[in-house]
């Protein structure tokens, strides 16, 4: 906007001071990065221990048996022989092309264990991640 006074012409200077919105965008951030690990999963298991483990960077559907036996999908509990049926309807895309990561507890026997793969498999799923933890040096 431009004004008049006595032959002159003045402009007004109208500027956004950007540097608190970065400073509040720069800690949101933060505080995102700090508890997203926290929420992917809120069923605690203690997860076995190997030497190779691959870190995770995205977000997947994910499977956990806990110590006594209960089945986790997500955070949600589900009846064992209701699984095909929920990852048939929670997911999107082909089936076979899925990754389903399995969590389990590292007291949880091997049949129970193998009983929740067989309901992944019946729903089409193939591709299946273990997760665990890295040994400590």
């Amino acid at each position: 906007m431009a004004f008049s006074s006595k032959g002159r012409t003045q402009t007004t200077l109208a500027e956004i001071n950007i540097t608190p919105l970065v400073d509040v965008v720069l800690v949101l951030l933060l505080i995102f990065m700090l508890t997203a690990p926290v929420l992917q999963s809120g069923v605690e298991v203690a997860i076995p221990k190997t030497r190779t483990v691959n870190q995770l960077t995205e977000e997947r559907m994910v499977v956990t048996i806990d110590k006594e036996q209960n089945v986790f999908l997500q955070d949600k509990p589900v009846n064992v022989n209701a699984l095909p049926s929920l990852l048939r309807s929670t997911g999107k895309g082909d089936p076979a092309k899925r990754i389903i990561y399995l969590r389990a507890d590292e007291r949880v026997p091997f049949g129970a264990f193998a009983s929740v793969m067989d309901a992944v498999k019946q729903a089409g799923i193939t591709n299946i991640s273990i997760v665990t933890q890295p040994l400590q040096k």
